[in-house]
């Protein structure tokens, strides 16, 4: 389907990613010119679930930019939508806590066969009520997923796995472990009934405390494991060495990696990356690079995050030159550098050119920055009192359509602020509050509410 009207070039205020889906009615943008009759050729975008989906994630931040755009597409358009654009709106709402409005297009998923409602669905509902703290709305939402046809293992899983995720760990274990789940939260499928006393269970709620760095508690639940019976998997395994390194004792986790050799366990490329890192953080990154290079002779080839992993260390150890030799290395390898790739040198360092031409480079190498790749050079820039950098990016993410979240607007505001721009400030404020991306105003720059009153000091 292509589109059936010309753009303009008002609709880009509207849409800065692969089309453009609002046409201004202002005479000022007609195709007919009355000093030149002769209408100019248009060119007109192709609509296909790529570009819905893409334009979506770019309104991940303006919820109801993104809603009315989801919208207007089925409706002027007749888009059928899938589940998996339908799920990206879901997730886009509850970041904004549109609960009411994300059970609306749920029930609209139902009455499409095309666009029913499938696991993803309401593992973003759990994920974006856990981040609310609204665990009883979760936890009622699995209770419902009968409705669906859906309230099975993967179900209960995806309801651990966000409470973990979220850092609700001690209500996790109330729900695998405590008297809810015999009462409310267990169930049967082909007549058997489920238990979530198993491995994989075990798994989410060991990294939910490792997400949390609760350390000591960390190690607790991995004899706890043992005391119980649970058999270990590689998962298990690879869990625990990640918290032995990040947790201040990545030699541990170098011991237990060689440990799970000796046993002959069986090996994979994630275990091989946490050791990576562990060996080169406790004995430096040439121990990594032949670690590497064991990992390729046994056959493994090497992810982008086992690249990004040394290119790490490289630059934690200010060898940058041999990091950039790896970046180029990678691509020939057919491993293609991600915005974690080159975030490693923007956090290293301190030269400002050095950081502004390696950031051109990456955009025009077709590496799409990631909000916090916007964040982390906006605050650095911000520190080092460039106002001009500063918005040398904040343009840039414009013009790539990435619609900036609170964290972007508050590196931005402190910049404008530290310079003594508070007008400028208070106009990103009152930007920043209209998207709702703020739950008040700065009362330090005296930024109006929505009803027009200045907030006191």
């Amino acid at each position: 389907m292509r589109w059936p009207f010309p753009l303009t070039s008002s609709s880009t205020r509207f849409l800065r990613f692969r089309f453009i889906p609002f046409q201004s009615h202002s005479s000022h943008h007609n195709n007919f010119s009355t000093h030149n009759p002769i209408p100019v050729p248009i060119t007109y975008p192709v609509l296909d679930q790529t570009t819905v989906r893409e334009t979506l994630i770019s309104f991940n931040n303006d919820w109801k930019r993104a809603l009315e755009f989801f919208n207007w597409v089925q409706t002027e358009f007749n888009f059928p939508h899938s589940t998996e654009t339908y799920n990206l709106i879901l997730d886009i709402l509850g970041k904004f806590f549109e609960f009411q409005q994300c059970w609306n297009l749920i029930h609209r998923m139902q009455n499409n066969p095309n666009s029913f409602p499938n696991h993803t669905t309401f593992r973003v509902m759990f994920k974006r009520y856990i981040s609310a703290h609204c665990i009883d709305d979760a936890v009622q939402t699995f209770q419902r997923l009968n409705e669906f046809n859906l309230k099975d293992e993967t179900s209960f899983s995806n309801l651990i796995d966000a409470l973990c995720d979220h850092k609700h760990v001690l209500e996790a274990q109330d729900l695998v472990f405590g008297t809810q789940k015999t009462l409310t939260l267990s169930w049967k499928i082909d007549g058997i009934v489920v238990s979530s006393n198993n491995t994989k269970i075990y798994n989410i709620v060991l990294r939910g405390w490792y997400k949390l760095g609760w350390w000591s508690k960390c190690w607790e639940f991995w004899d706890e494991m043992d005391r119980k019976g649970v058999q270990k998997d590689l998962h298990s395994y690879s869990i625990y060495m990640d918290i032995l390194s990040k947790g201040g004792k990545p030699w541990k986790a170098v011991k237990l990696f060689q440990e799970m050799k000796r046993k002959g366990i069986k090996l994979d490329v994630v275990v091989y990356n946490i050791a990576i890192r562990a060996i080169g953080v406790s004995q430096g990154v040439d121990f990594s690079i032949r670690l590497f290079r064991e990992m390729k002779d046994a056959g493994f080839n090497p992810t982008v995050v086992t690249y990004n992993t040394i290119i790490r260390l490289l630059c934690d150890s200010y060898r940058y030159k041999e990091a950039l030799a790896l970046l180029r290395t990678m691509r020939h390898n057919g491993c293609f550098p991600t915005a974690v790739s080159y975030q490693c040198f923007f956090s290293c360092l301190e030269k400002p050119k050095l950081i502004v031409d390696l950031f051109d480079g990456m955009i025009e190498s077709g590496v799409r920055p990631t909000m916090d790749t916007y964040v982390m050079l906006l605050k650095k820039f911000s520190r080092w009192g460039f106002l001009r950098l500063v918005f040398v990016v904040w343009n840039r993410m414009e013009q790539l359509g990435c619609s900036p979240d609170a964290a972007a607007y508050n590196a931005l505001i402190d910049a404008l602020v530290e310079k003594g721009l508070i007008n400028m400030a208070r106009k990103y404020d009152e930007e920043m509050l209209a998207k709702g991306l703020s739950p008040r105003p700065r009362k330090e720059l005296g930024t109006k509410v929505l009803g027009g009153e200045f907030v006191e000091e």
